[in-house]
């Protein structure tokens, strides 16, 4: 069977310790190999987080693509929270994989099944995983909230993700070129009445980057539309 293996890891850190690239690659290489399947392309996104839908990341859209024109006979991740770390996010991958009449696996349990009204325990088993992958990413989230804070009260500042448009450095913000040229045309756009949607494909179309690599979209526009300024 020819397999699309969609590979991801949310931060730095992550793709050199733990459940990084290499190991995850290794992984499916080995389970591919032992099932008689062969890996037709890998599909990576690296440095991104578990909990972005699949159109905001570059090499799963790539990787549902392939599901879609043929190009793959099913998708294949090292673990099931490799897909997403959200679980509503998680069905709707496998569902959609299911729809088009193609398989998913992970390297770690062999075949996802789909569900089967006569085997409840089946679906539960695999929700149970992405409830308890969803937690674990709420807890991190929420040790790294609390550090924030500690650093905070000691220091007066904490350093967070800057908003689009701009990098941090030692603390001080300096600007991207080109995504403040995005930003500016996504003024223009916005007072010319355009919906956040036709933003989104006009940017793509126009070839402006976004911040992690993924596609535009609707929702993306949207959040980098409210931390800007209203137009003067």
């Amino acid at each position: 069977m020819r397999l699309v293996a969609s590979l991801r890891v949310s931060t730095a850190g992550q793709a050199r310790d733990g459940y990084g690239l290499p190991t995850q690659r290794a992984d499916i290489r080995r389970y591919a190999k032992t099932n008689g399947h062969r890996v037709v392309k890998w599909c990576t996104d690296a440095g991104l987080s578990g909990a972005l839908p699949p159109d905001e990341r570059a090499g799963l859209t790539e990787a549902l693509a392939m599901i879609r024109d043929g190009t793959a006979d099913g998708l294949i991740v090292g673990q099931l929270d490799r897909l997403s770390r959200l679980l509503v996010e998680q069905e709707a991958i496998l569902m959609l994989v299911w729809s088009l009449d193609r398989k998913a696996f992970s390297a770690d349990t062999g075949e996802i099944l789909q569900d089967d009204p006569d085997d409840p325990m089946r679906t539960a088993i695999r929700q149970m995983r992405g409830v308890f992958s969803q937690l674990d990413r709420a807890l991190i989230n929420k040790r790294l909230r609390d550090g924030r804070r500690i650093k905070r009260a000691a220091t007066g500042h904490c350093e967070g993700r800057p908003e689009y448009g701009w990098r941090s450095n030692k603390g001080k913000r300096t600007p991207i070129p080109a995504e403040q040229k995005a930003r500016q045309r996504m003024r223009e756009l916005r007072d010319a009445g355009n919906s956040t949607r036709q933003i989104a494909a006009i940017l793509a179309a126009e070839g402006h980057p976004t911040q992690r690599g993924g596609q535009w979209s609707s929702p993306v526009v949207s959040r980098i539309l409210a931390r800007m300024e209203p137009s003067k």
